[in-house]
Order: C-alpha cells, then sequence, then structure tokens
C-alpha cells in the first residue's frame, strides 16, 4: 500500500494537451475513481502512473519513491484493463500464477497462492478451465485475481466493467468493492459510468479536457457541484439547467422572482435543479407551469418532461403517475436543492 503524488502533471502531443498541469494527492488505502467522457485525460494520467506513458511535465511519486521516468515493472501497481488481457493458451490457474513466475516464485508457492487468490474471487472451481471456456463476468474475476496475487502497492483498473452486461456489471461492482474494501490496497480506477463512481469511490476527480474539474466525495461532487460541466455530467438523468438573470441578487427564471440564492449582479446566469428534486403540482400552485412533453416509464419510476417556455424540464415521479402529452403542470422545488451557475464561466455562484 501506498500513497500516489501527482506533482504539477502534464501530457502534451505537440499542440494537444491530454493532461493540463494537474497535481493530486491520492491516499494510502484510497479507491480514487477518474470519471469524465472520452478524450478527458482520465486513462492518460492512469496510464503514466503505470509508465505505459511518460509525462510531458511533473513528476509521480508512489510511496516515498519518484517513479516518473521509472520503468512499469519497478513501480510495483497491477492493472485491469478493458479487455481482460488473458493468456488464451494458459490455463486459470496459470494465468493468475504467471505474475509469480515472472518473479521467480516456486511452484508449489504459485499454486497455493493461486488458488487462495481464486477463493476471494469465486473461481476455484475453474482452475483447470482456459479463458474461451469462461463467461466476460469469470474472465473479469480471472483479471482481477491475477492483479490481486501479486499484492501490489497499487491497483490500477481501466474501465473494467465496461464489457459486461448491466447485470453483470452490477455483480461485479460489488465483488471489486468488496476485494479493495478486503485488501485496502489503494486503487485508482478509470470510467465514464457515473453508478461506477457513485458505488465505488472514496473519492471522485471528474475530468475535462485534461483537468479536474471537481475533487470530491460521490456525495460532494452530487450535491454540490462546482461548475455546469460538473452539474450536467453527474447524474441520470442530467441535472435540468435553465437559463436566468441574475440582478441586485434577484434571479429572475422564466419571469418568477427569486431571492436568497446567489448575491450581486452578474447578469445571465444559469439555475440547476436535479430531477427528483423537482415536483409536479396543479398549474396555479406551481413556481414554474409548462405543458407534458415526454412521458417515460423506467420501472422504478416515471420521468416527466415538460416544456416551461422553450426549456425542457425534467421530474422523477411515482412509477404510478401518468400523464397526459400536452397537459399543462405545475413545476415545485425545494430553494435549498437550486444551484446557481455563471453562465459565461460556468463557476458555481453562492450567497456571501
Amino acid at each position: 500500500m501506498a500513497v500516489v503524488r501527482l506533482v504539477n502533471l502534464e501530457k502534451r502531443w505537440g499542440d494537444v494537451v491530454g493532461v493540463a498541469n494537474q497535481s493530486l494527492e491520492i491516499n494510502d488505502g484510497e479507491f480514487m475513481v477518474f470519471l469524465g467522457p472520452s478524450g478527458c485525460g482520465k486513462t492518460t494520467t492512469m496510464r503514466m502512473v503505470a509508465g505505459l506513458e511518460m509525462p510531458s511535465a511533473g513528476e509521480i511519486w508512489i510511496g516515498d519513491h519518484n517513479v516518473t521516468h521509472a520503468l512499469p515493472k519497478d513501480r510495483d501497481v497491477a492493472m485491469v484493463f478493458q479487455n481482460y488481457g488473458l493468456y488464451p493458451h494458459m490455463t486459470v490457474r496459470d494465468n493468475i500464477a504467471y505474475p509469480l513466475k515472472v518473479r521467480g516464485t516456486a511452484r508449489a508457492a504459485r499454486a497455493a497462492q493461486a488458488e487462495e487468490v481464486a477463493r476471494k474471487v469465486e473461481l476455484e472451481q475453474l482452475l483447470d478451465r482456459h479463458p474461451r471456456e469462461l463467461s466476460g463476468g469469470q474472465r473479469q474475476r480471472v483479471a482481477l485475481a491475477r492483479a490481486i496475487v501479486r499484492r501490489p502497492q497499487v491497483f490500477l483498473m481501466d474501465e473494467p466493467l465496461s464489457n459486461l452486461d448491466a447485470k453483470l456489471r452490477s455483480s461485479m461492482r460489488a465483488e471489486i468493492w468488496r476485494l479493495q474494501k478486503e485488501l485496502n490496497v489503494t486503487t485508482i480506477y478509470v470510467t465514464h459510468d457515473q453508478i461506477e463512481a457513485m458505488t465505488l469511490a472514496h473519492r471522485v476527480a471528474v475530468m475535462n479536457k485534461g483537468v479536474i474539474q471537481q475533487l470530491g466525495t460521490p456525495e460532494e461532487v452530487y450535491n454540490r457541484p462546482s461548475n455546469l460541466f460538473v452539474a450536467g455530467f453527474m447524474g441520470s438523468p442530467p441535472m435540468n439547467l435553465l437559463p436566468a438573470r441574475l440582478t441586485d441578487s434577484v434571479i429572475d427564471i422564466a419571469g418568477k422572482k427569486l431571492t436568497g440564492l446567489a448575491n450581486g449582479s452578474h447578469g445571465d446566469v444559469v439555475v440547476g435543479v436535479r430531477p427528483e428534486d423537482v415536483a409536479l403540482s396543479s398549474p396555479e400552485m406551481g413556481l414554474l407551469t409548462g405543458q407534458v412533453y415526454m412521458f417515460e416509464l423506467t420501472g422504478e419510476a416515471v420521468l416527466i418532461t415538460a416544456d416551461v417556455q422553450g426549456q425542457k424540464v425534467c421530474v422523477r415521479c411515482e412509477r404510478s403517475l401518468r400523464c397526459e402529452i400536452g397537459a399543462t403542470v405545475g413545476l415545485t422545488f425545494q430553494r435549498e436543492h437550486l444551484h446557481v451557475f455563471d453562465a459565461q464561466t460556468g463557476a458555481r455562484l453562492q450567497p456571501d
């Protein structure tokens, strides 16, 4: 186990910036998730920690060692890839034990350790099979076991569940969470899946265009996004973002005046509210009114999209609710659930 420190880390290819001067400290035993859309720099950052990419500037520390220019084999990290990376001609037992073989561990010790780790991921009945005889979830378990058997200082996981179907992803998330908690190994996990980030992470680093937009616990990032990008990226369905005007500490949103949300006269702002924080009401009781534009039954809830003066507002409702398309409805919400952002900079605004 070890602390991982990134100090002014950069990665550039000519004029193209992959990672832009980022500094971050990942605590010993922490489960850190890099979250963001494709091309945001999350995988590039992980590959630099692994030694598969050399940084253009900055330093990488694992524990007390500056590993910026160290070879991957000298960093004491284990990586789990999206495509599993198993050796097709080897059995499950040999795949798991291969890192120990490379280290020169005796055959008997390799076999014992492989069987011990296989039990942790519930593969003990499959040790004599080959990868082609396994399901996707079982192959991913083998890849996890191969990483665990090394007992590294740091686990690196690059979208390890993206090739699995929804049901398997759910069970494997629970397995990864349990194993990390049991092993207490510092873990860096890359994903674009918000559910994985929310359920697995101690802290989340939300990235965009090579920059960490916000760093915090899943609750902090979800409940108090630092800017418009984080507000729009986190959540499924995403946060409703409505254009408004701030003048003398009064926000005008669709003709309605609200006070106490932000101070000053910033001009154009954006008011955000999550679908679960909006409620339907009769038109005369609503803070805003609109017409039902779309009705979606997701199983556990109903999503109703209302058109409010050309702006679409999504509301998460009880699954028993039914609405007619075109019906006029009121929309209500509590002030404490509203978020205000500067329309130009995207930065969060709050009362002084």
